[in-house]
């Protein structure tokens, strides 16, 4: 099945050179396509309905009014044991026969400059291989269109090869193909086998496709099929659906790129889905499947959708299971981007209460788009609901009650200050989820009127009430014996009086006084010449400390100023430090630890001491 040859250069004195041509074990050929080329055996049935196929295509663009048609019969209906397919193609000659199945990569569906020609399923020249992943033997027996006798090919996998003219064998122009099937690959010859594989490849041919005389052929793409009216269409498309993949689609959405010869259709999927799975689509190459597992079709954030395409210009992978990545393929991913987008856009003006359905469902892909496209950032803005100081609602109705509201990128920090922020009037926003961040720091460039700035909580306590300066003056004393309680933790105490009344005291950080923490961590984990490096950058940052705001207007904070047992006093003003550090979720270093353990015992021991005279 290979040629061999060799040339003896000797125009030149020396060492005579032979050249030779490369020896190919066709038995580790075809080793290679089954374990590293096709995904499976079964896709030798899709490489003979592709030759056959490309032979009508060939034997048609001369005559238009040829029969189309291939028909594939099982060993059950033949009755000898062998699979047969048989096409109305073009046929080929003796010397046809000789160059195109006896050379590994020769294939007739290229022009004169050895391109391939866009026209044919078929580019590589090694589908006919595929029969040997379920066979030891090939025979072609093919008539062609130019004349001639039948001609007669059978090949072996271990490389021999004979051709001999089989007179009036065949009658009729085209080709029949005869597997025998291995003792290992029986199973991919029954009728019912056979039968499920015709449709699962072929449903869509341009051609008639039978399989022992039942058609399996449907009546076209099923987005490209006549319908009375648009409501039949779209039930029409979502029987499809569910068919295909299980599921009623909340909607369909019509894709189409002249560009890549490409037309179909994307599901909605109705429930939500995992963003961090790839989404894999159904891909035809001129009706004919590639594959139903096709990822990169498009782009990662359409993740909420499946689709089913046919594209005529997409250049398929040799194994024909994939798309070769290239120009036209991110120009396809590109478009049907922007036409899912387009969908959404028209779905806000149109049917917005489909749209906000469609959100609660599938944000995080909508999400994902707004943080570069501005089309899709006004949508979000106007229509997706985020978590906020005064419940769930859009950003655009958030601003309109909200004129200077703020954002934290962090939920923790959310859930600790969001009601604070709103009892001092400050209205905030979660941002602590994924893309909410990016969203909301672009929405200055869809509308400076729409603008959310970051909140500093440093900036908190310039909202809280000051106390009267008599009852400063008072609690002066304890003030400094709080400060100095808290004084090795880096802490500062300041009194205030503010809402919620139920909150006792309240940690806040500002984000230079994080920034300062974060340096003091990693100085004190770092080498000397880093520790010196990051030590020069503190001083700056000195003056500004985290601090504990104590709540006058909470009960238990009042009672607690009221002692005058300085011992007392610390360990109440550490267990409310211990006790804010939790509520605020806010990470606890060994030393806050210890003080928490420690101001927890001391009070224990002052509250239940060994003599009751030691309570005194």
């Amino acid at each position: 099945m290979f040629r061999a040859r060799a040339r003896r250069h000797s125009g030149w004195k020396g060492p005579t050179v032979t050249e030779r041509a490369f020896q190919v074990d066709l038995r580790g050929v075809v080793d290679l396509l089954s374990r590293h080329l096709y995904s499976s055996p079964r896709v030798y049935l899709r490489e003979l309905l592709q030759n056959g196929v490309d032979a009508v295509t060939a034997r048609r663009a001369d005559d238009p009014d040829a029969p189309a048609e291939i028909r594939v019969e099982t060993p059950e209906h033949t009755g000898d044991g062998t699979l047969r397919v048989h096409d109305t193609g073009v046929g080929l000659t003796e010397p046809q026969v000789h160059e195109l199945l006896a050379t590994i990569g020769r294939s007739g569906k290229r022009d004169e400059l050895g391109y391939a020609r866009h026209e044919f399923l078929g580019q590589f020249g090694i589908g006919l291989l595929s029969g040997f992943l379920v066979a030891d033997q090939i025979e072609v027996r093919t008539r062609s269109v130019r004349g001639g006798p039948t001609v007669r090919w059978v090949g072996h996998a271990d490389g021999r090869y004979l051709v001999e003219r089989a007179g009036e064998e065949r009658q009729e122009v085209g080709t029949t193909v005869v597997l025998r099937p291995r003792r290992d690959a029986e199973e991919w010859f029954g009728a019912r086998t056979v039968t499920d594989l015709a449709r699962h490849y072929g449903a869509l041919l341009p051609v008639r496709l039978r399989v022992d005389a039942v058609d399996v052929t449907e009546q076209g793409p099923p987005w490209s099929r006549a319908h009375p009216t648009p409501a039949r269409r779209r039930a029409a498309l979502d029987d499809y659906c569910r068919t295909l993949f299980g599921f009623a689609p909340l909607d369909a959405i019509d894709l189409e790129v002249p560009e890549a010869g490409l037309r179909g259709v994307a599901f909605v999927l109705p429930a939500p889905a995992n963003p961090t799975v790839r989404a894999t689509h159904r891909v035809y190459l001129k009706r004919m499947l590639l594959a139903d597992n096709v990822a990169d079709l498009l782009p990662d954030w359409a993740f909420f959708v499946r689709c089913v395409v046919d594209t005529e210009e997409l250049r398929p992978t040799a194994s024909r299971e994939a798309l070769y990545e290239d120009d036209l393929l991110g120009h396809v991913r590109e478009v049907l981007g922007d036409q899912v987008r387009d969908w959404l856009v028209t779905l806000a003006e149109s049917d917005p209460e489909a749209l906000r359905h469609f959100l609660r469902l599938h944000h995080v892909g909508v999400k994902a788009l707004a943080v570069h496209d501005d089309a899709m950032l006004d949508l979000v803005h106007r229509w997706l609901e985020f978590e906020t100081s005064s419940g769930a609602m859009t950003l655009a109705e958030f601003s309109r009650r909200h004129p200077e509201a703020r954002y934290t990128p962090d939920v923790d920090e959310f859930r600790r200050l969001s009601a604070v922020a709103a009892a001092q009037g400050v209205g905030l926003v979660n941002a602590g989820y994924v893309y909410d961040a990016e969203i909301v720091a672009r929405l200055g460039d869809l509308d400076s009127a729409a603008a959310l700035r970051p909140l500093d909580p440093g900036e908190l306590t310039t909202r809280f009430g000051v106390l009267e300066s008599g009852t400063e003056l008072r609690l002066r004393d304890f003030l400094h014996t709080a400060e100095r309680a808290l004084d090795p933790l880096g802490c500062t105490v300041t009194l205030r009086s503010y809402a919620p009344a139920s909150l006792p005291a309240l940690y806040l950080t500002s984000r230079a006084a994080e920034h300062r923490a974060e340096i003091a961590e990693s100085r004190a984990e770092a080498d000397q010449l880093w520790a010196d490096v990051l030590g020069a950058l503190e001083p700056a940052l000195a003056a500004d400390r985290p601090r504990l705001v104590l709540n006058h207007a909470n009960p238990l904070t009042r009672r607690v100023t009221a002692l005058a047992d300085p011992e007392l006093v610390t360990l109440a003003v550490q267990a409310l430090y211990g006790q804010a550090l939790l509520h605020g979720r806010h990470p606890l270093r060994p030393a806050d630890t210890a003080v928490l353990n420690r101001s927890f015992l001391g009070l224990l021991d002052w509250a239940a001491p060994a003599d009751p005279e030691e309570r005194t």
